[in-house]
């Protein structure tokens, strides 16, 4: 070997560190094996309905696979709009919650604060479908009626068939609403949230946090500059995140709900629908070629959610925490 050829260098890793890589590999590998396995099996089962309903699959809203019209138009609407009502809820509750745990509440009750953030995430979902059903909407129906006569002329929040200058009309217009159903699964994503927001909230630098308090900074100044800049992808991802669960929640909505199969713009107003609602409320009684329609249901359901999550890790990688910090 001449003087002039670089020298070559041999790492020799530890035994536990080559079972480590090979099982985390391992791991990775079988969450993807996985979850293709669950597109390709839905996508087979789904065939049979896609091939007759085509491209209007996207753009009909009645469901009526046995007589060959049906679609998912009304139902991806009301999906969307439930997690959007869920996650601008839940989003603000979610970092208030982190912030406070983090920043403001005294050591001693820190950490039951954190338990009782994560026994919620822990709680089932028919359980606060029956508190939404039994208790949130019998009180939340005032809301919904000042909400549509104060700000009825935005045509989201409008409701057809409501009086606003009759005071004995009928609430009923606004129950079983998609707004109902929102706060619901808002109170479902919040803990999952929240706990995202405070591992990455925690981790703040601490001298970057006492630097900026001996500047003179306030407490909020401090948050501001130091802990949100940092935190900025932990908020991002725990926000798809819970958009991610908001879009497949099934039985909370389903007991809120008043399902139609057209599409339902006014978020106050009775009648809303979900893919996965309606994948629990026909697959029972579901012919053969029904439960193709609703496996191609399930298929579009597993694919808006796939785009949804790599569009956050897209996002995430280019606001790395503390990046800006």
């Amino acid at each position: 070997m001449s003087l002039d050829s670089p020298r070559l260098l041999t790492t020799l890793r530890d035994p536990a560190d080559v079972a480590f890589r090979g099982i985390a590999r391992g791991g990775g590998i079988i969450v993807l094996a996985i979850m293709s396995l669950v597109g390709a099996f839905l996508g087979f089962r789904a065939w049979q309905a896609l091939s007759v309903a085509g491209f209007s699959f996207l753009t009909e809203e009645a469901w009526e696979p046995d007589s060959g019209k049906f679609g998912i138009a009304a139902v991806l609407v009301g999906t969307v709009l439930i997690a959007l009502v869920a996650v601008i809820i839940a989003v603000p509750l979610a970092l208030g919650t982190a912030l406070y745990i983090t920043e403001y509440a005294p050591i001693k009750i820190r950490q039951f604060l954190i338990g009782l953030v994560d026994l919620m995430a822990a709680i089932p979902s028919v359980v606060y479908g029956l508190w939404g059903f039994f208790f949130l909407q019998g009180n939340i129906t005032p809301i919904s009626r000042w909400i549509s006569s104060t700000f009825g002329w935005i045509p989201i929040f409008a409701v057809d068939g409501a009086d606003p200058q009759d005071p004995l009309a009928s609430v009923t217009v606004y129950t079983s609403s998609t707004f109902i159903a929102g706060i619901v699964v808002a109170f479902m994503i919040s803990p999952i949230i929240t706990s995202i927001m405070r591992e990455v909230f925690a981790q703040a630098p601490l001298g970057e946090r006492e630097g900026a308090l001996a500047l003179g900074s306030t407490r909020w100044g401090m948050i501001r500059s130091v802990v949100l800049p940092f935190g900025r992808g932990g908020m991002i991802g725990g926000t798809m995140l819970g958009l991610g669960r908001a879009l497949g929640e099934t039985i909370a909505v389903y007991m809120i709900i008043s399902p139609v199969f057209v599409i339902q713009p006014h978020i106050l107003q009775n009648g809303a629908n979900s893919v996965s609602s309606l994948i629990a409320l026909r697959y029972g009684e579901a012919t053969e070629f029904g439960t193709s329609a609703l496996m191609a249901a399930g298929l579009t359901l597993f694919a808006m959610t796939l785009v949804i999550n790599f569009g956050a890790s897209a996002v995430v990688a280019r606001s790395r925490s503390g990046e800006s910090s």
